[in-house]
This record gives structure tokens, C-alpha cells and sequence, in this order.
């Protein structure tokens, strides 16, 4: 799992610059920064609170960040200066949080700094692709262009988000309503059937038994199943935070049947979609596909980009470590394939980009209509269950009574 540091060095010709980066190690910060021949004085993590901010309620969301970069394109395209431009935003920010940020920004570019240098300070709203498409947009001297193209891949992944989050909304709010049903029927409603069972005299049958004994378990031992509960999903959330955790349960949500081809069509969406925005704005491939992997949103997709980036460094095509990963559609590889032997990569990726967005949208309605009945036999056969089992006994005593 990538670790955000804050770091601070020196360039060629002694200007004190700094900045946060995130990487899986310290070694890697290092050799990042000596690559853009910057000398390391300082290096640490980001203090876990810091990080915690974007959590907290006054973090920028991709849309508001969407809107900035949109406006400031316009501004920069319009002839206005730098300085001017980040003034104006600066104002026009609804959070404070991130009113602040743009603020501080304007004064490190007023004091010299570049705009790349100067948004490199606040990683956590300005990530490290956002970063180095703006450090080319500068070098190039084509930053309206780089902000609009930015703008445009902000709002495309905001498009992507709210699809998959719509997508896990229904199937939560079902599996919700499901468990409030049956725990206010074993709370509320089977206690009335046991009540009316006690003098009962005969056993009653397995099926009332089991019933009756969850029910008990609900309403007297609440606490021990709250807590296994929590001591279950805090498990999973820490064994998630490890490298090998976050594997195992990506690649097993991607296995799963129905939801496992919604996520790898989003996964393959946002990296053909990341990668061709860096390479149509001029970021070095290698740099570019290690800022991808870790915006892949996905420990299996990451390792396979990973592991791209390696041969790539070796002499090897793009084209040919996905197809080997197996984690890569074909159709996906061989248009890379056709991109990278035309010369015309970034708009194949944009291409891949544009259809697998349309893929998420049928998947996600795939998605709902497939999962709507499940989860409503499941609810269905849940209640009805119980039902069935504290009616039993009345069914029996009438099977009785009419023998007799």
C-alpha cells in the first residue's frame, strides 16, 4: 500500500523546493526525486492525522476538483496571468479547506516557484498525476491545453465513480433491509410465538427449536454478536491495509460472478483512461504507467501495470506484459498493440477508454437487474422461513386434533 511522504531537497542550482509524494518506500522517493536531480535533505511520512483530513469532511472531491481545473483552463486559454487566475479561484472556492490551499499556492508562484512545484505541496488534493500533467503543461508551454485535458479525465473518473457507486447501492440497501426485517422478527415477533409455546407440552419441531434459539441469542447475547461483528470487519479492514490482503481480496472480488466483470471493466477504464491522458500530455511512458498503477484502484490490475513498467525497461512492448498477465481483456491488448505499432497509443487508450466506459454502464444495469430478484428470494426466503417454522407447531396441533 502506496505511504504519502513530505519531503524536502535541493536543485542543481540550490533552490530549496519540497513537496509530498506517495510511494510503496522511502527508496523510491529518493529515486524518483534524484531522477528530476534533486538532492534529499529531508524525508518522512505524512502524520497519519493529516492524511485522515480527507475523510473529515473538508477534503476536495473529484468534482470539485474537476471544476477548478475547468475554470482555470478557461482562464489560462483567455490570456489572463497565473497569479490572476489562482486569485480569482482562490475566491470562488466553496470549501474553505480548499480555498486555503489555492491561496497558498498563488503566493509560492508569485515568490518563483512553478505551479507543478507549488501543487506538489498539497498531495492530498493534487495527486501525483495531476501534478506531472501540469509539470509538462508548463515545460511544453501548453497548459490550458494539459488543464482542459486534465478537466476532461477528472470528469470522466467522477462519471466512473458515481457508476460503480450506484451500482453497489441497490444490493447494500436490500442486504440492509433484509437483516432490519429479520432482526425485529426475532426481537419482536418470535417472542410472541414463544410466549404462546410454553405451554405447548410436546417438543416442538427442529425447524421452531432453531428459531427460537436465534431469537434468544438476538435479544440476550446482542452484545457478543455486535462485537463479532465489528472484530469481523475490522479484520478484514486491517488484513485489507497489508499488500498481500489487499491482493487476495481484490482478486477475489474480481472473481466474484455478476460484480467481478463491473469492477474490471471500471479498473480497465480508469487505466487506459490515466495512461492515455499522461502520454497524449507528454509524461515519459515509464513515469506514466507507475503513477497509473497506483491510481489502478486495484492491487491485481497494479501489479500487472507493475510488472508492464518492468519489461518496458527491458525493451519489451506495453502490449505484450498485459497480454501475459491475463488480467487484461484481449480486445483491450490488442488494440494497445495496434496503437503502440501506429504511433497513435494515447488515442487507442482513449478509444479503449471511451467503450469500456459504455461497458460499465451496461454492466452496472446488468448488474441491478441480475442482483434485484437474488436479493428479493433471498429477503423473501429469509422471512418466510421463520415464518413457516412458528407456524409449524400450530400445523402439527391441527394435524392432531382433526386424527382425533
Amino acid at each position: 500500500m502506496a505511504t504519502t511522504y513530505v519531503w524536502k531537497g535541493k536543485t542543481p542550482g540550490g533552490h530549496v523546493t519540497s513537496g509530498e509524494m506517495a510511494a510503496e518506500s522511502r527508496g523510491e522517493v529518493i529515486r524518483q526525486l534524484r531522477s528530476k536531480e534533486i538532492a534529499v535533505t529531508s524525508l518522512k511520512e505524512k502524520e497519519k492525522a493529516a492524511r485522515f483530513s480527507l475523510f473529515g469532511g473538508r477534503g476536495v472531491s473529484t468534482k470539485d476538483l474537476a471544476v477548478f481545473t475547468r475554470q482555470f483552463a478557461t482562464m489560462i486559454n483567455s490570456g489572463l496571468p497565473l497569479v490572476q487566475c489562482l486569485d480569482i479561484l482562490g475566491a470562488q472556492a466553496e470549501k474553505e479547506h480548499h480555498k486555503k490551499i489555492i491561496h497558498t499556492v498563488m503566493k509560492d508562484v508569485e515568490s518563483g516557484s512553478t505551479l507543478a512545484d507549488a501543487l506538489a505541496k498539497h498531495r492530498e488534493v493534487y495527486s501525483d498525476l495531476y501534478v506531472n500533467m501540469v509539470d509538462a503543461g508548463e515545460a511544453g508551454g501548453v497548459l490550458d491545453v494539459i488543464l482542459s485535458r486534465l478537466a476532461t479525465y477528472l470528469e470522466k473518473m467522477d462519471a466512473l465513480k458515481r457508476k460503480i457507486r450506484s451500482a453497489m447501492m441497490y444490493p447494500a440497501v436490500v442486504f440492509f433491509v433484509t437483516i432490519a426485517a429479520t432482526t425485529f422478527m426475532l426481537v419482536f415477533i418470535i417472542p410472541t410465538f414463544a410466549k404462546l409455546y410454553a405451554d405447548y407440552g410436546g417438543q416442538l419441531p427442529m425447524p421452531t427449536r432453531v428459531v427460537m434459539g436465534i431469537s434468544n441469542i438476538v435479544r440476550n447475547q446482542w452484545y457478543l454478536l455486535a462485537g463479532g461483528m465489528f472484530a469481523l470487519f475490522y479484520g478484514i479492514g486491517k488484513y485489507y491495509k497489508t499488500k498481500n490482503g489487499k491482493k487476495k481480496i481484490d482478486k477475489f472480488l474480481l472473481s466474484v460472478p455478476v460484480l467481478g466483470p463491473v469492477l474490471l471493466k471500471a479498473s480497465v477504464a480508469r487505466f487506459t483512461r490515466t495512461l492515455g491522458t499522461l502520454v497524449s500530455s507528454g509524461v515519459p511512458i515509464l513515469e506514466g504507467l507507475e503513477i497509473t498503477a497506483r491510481a489502478a484502484g486495484n492491487a491485481v490490475v497494479k501489479e500487472a501495470v507493475m510488472k508492464t513498467k518492468s519489461s518496458i525497461s527491458t525493451g519489451q512492448t506495453i502490449a505484450e506484459p498485459l497480454r501475459q498477465s491475463e488480467v487484461f481483456p484481449p480486445m483491450v491488448v490488442q488494440m494497445i498493440s495496434v496503437g503502440e505499432e501506429t504511433g497513435a497509443l494515447d488515442a487507442m487508450l482513449s478509444k479503449v477508454a471511451d467503450f469500456y466506459d459504455d461497458e460499465v454502464d451496461t454492466a452496472v444495469e446488468s448488474l441491478t437487474s441480475v442482483i434485484e430478484p437474488i436479493m428479493i428470494v433471498v429477503m423473501g426466503g429469509v422471512v418466510g422461513a421463520m415464518v413457516v417454522a412458528m407456524y409449524l407447531p400450530i400445523f402439527k396441533l391441527v394435524t392432531v386434533m382433526m386424527a382425533k
